[in-house]
């Protein structure tokens, strides 16, 4: 009896494991074969308002908006727009020297939402046709704007840039590198591949400005942490296709330390969870039943990654005790565990950037068993109900030679 219910169990996981890890193999192969197109300067200059939200980085965000001033598009067709909350009165007073648009704001709790929404409100919106997003740590470079502009005359209203590592400075930041270069291959090129919209990360995305302030004053929104997911939510209902700029590249600062990792992990889990509630709100509306409506849903089912990597290595641990037992108790067989296994392996093998294969990956590869711990922390840390947004400290600003 207790072994048949061990087989049901296990074979439910088997299937689970295995439908997903098949989804993730064919996003990742099909990304591989993809071919993303290329966004030529177009004559047209589609005026553009860069909003930059900072909470308390007086070391990082007076670098940040001199790079975004210093970006190769025309200086009259684009304005940065910095939300300032609980800057340091000398940053906000060097901050006033450079020509930016900034604006103060301070809140009872703090969070993203809130600092985009005051942005949105500040900025005339007939004068900006795209708004694009960037985090106080995030460099643009040469000839992002220019490609979010020509994808646009292409007659796209959403677009998400090809963020990349700015730092590796440790082995939890080549990690983190790794991991954003998997989910740029799965989750954005795998996808448009597919015939899917693209995932959003969060920054680096650009927006048609009318439509994004009407996201940012959606009821509730302001009180959700996981306002980047909610955001690709309402674009996904007003059926719009979000492209993958393959080649438009902003540099973003990777977690340096477990502790840093394991909160942003923890924030992810949470609007992951919150996401995913979206989809079953009866308060949203009628959700069109389109192609990125079930890709969507069937993808926020699927957990992190290094939890399925938890799950293989427990399975490989109950191998073990079979072998020194005599006891056969899982199902399928050994053998099909050790496909599926291998086929996940597979791949991030096919997912992972060629600049990776070197000696310092292997080197941080031997931190991994600490950031399992980490998710299996971050798990019981979540809090869904929580309505602070759980900010990630950003330090580093010496730009990598990308």
């Amino acid at each position: 009896m207790l072994l048949t219910l061990l087989h049901i169990v296990f074979g439910i996981l088997f299937v689970y494991l295995a439908i997903n890890t098949l989804y993730f193999f064919t996003a990742a192969v099909a990304g591989k074969l993809y071919r993303s197109p290329k966004y030529l300067p177009h004559p047209d200059k589609k005026k553009i308002a860069v909003l930059i939200p900072t909470y308390k980085e007086d070391h990082i965000i007076i670098n940040t908006v001199k790079k975004a001033l210093e970006h190769d598009y025309p200086a009259d067709r684009f304005t940065i727009f910095v939300a300032a909350d609980q800057l340091q009165p000398e940053t906000i007073a060097e901050l006033l020297t450079y020509r930016i648009c900034l604006k103060e704001v301070q809140f009872e709790m703090s969070s993203k939402a809130r600092s985009l929404n005051a942005l949105l409100n500040h900025v005339p919106e007939n004068e900006y046709e795209i708004a694009i997003i960037i985090d106080a740590d995030n460099i643009m470079m040469p000839g992002t704007l220019e490609k979010v502009n020509a994808a646009f005359h292409k007659g796209f209203r959403a677009v998400q840039c090809h963020r990349i590592a700015k730092n590796r400075n440790t082995p939890v930041a080549v990690l983190d590198a790794m991991s954003e270069e998997i989910n740029n291959h799965i989750f954005r090129r795998g996808q448009r591949a597919l015939g899917f919209s693209s995932n959003t990360i969060g920054s680096g995305m650009a927006f048609e400005f009318s439509k994004l302030k009407a996201i940012y004053n959606k009821p509730g929104i302001l009180g959700n942490p996981a306002c980047d997911r909610e955001v690709d939510f309402e674009t996904m209902k007003a059926d719009i296709c979000i492209e993958f700029i393959d080649d438009a590249y902003v540099l973003d600062e990777k977690v340096s330390s477990k502790a840093v990792f394991e909160r942003q992990r923890t924030r992810w889990l949470e609007s992951q969870i919150i996401h995913l509630r979206l989809f079953f709100d009866k308060n949203q509306g009628h959700l069109p039943k389109t192609k990125d409506y079930w890709n969507k849903l069937f993808a926020n089912f699927a957990p992190p990654r290094l939890v399925f990597l938890i799950s293989y290595c427990f399975f490989f641990f109950l191998f073990l005790v079979e072998l020194i037992s005599g006891t056969q108790f899982l199902f399928p067989p050994y053998i099909w565990w050790a496909g599926l296994t291998a086929l996940y392996f597979l791949t991030f093998v096919i997912s992972i950037p060629g600049n990776f294969y070197s000696w310092k990956t292997l080197r941080a590869l031997l931190h991994i068993p600490l950031l399992m711990w980490s998710i299996v922390r971050a798990i019981f840390r979540m809090k869904v109900s929580r309505k602070e947004f759980l900010h990630t400290p950003k330090a580093y600003t010496q730009e990598s030679n990308h």
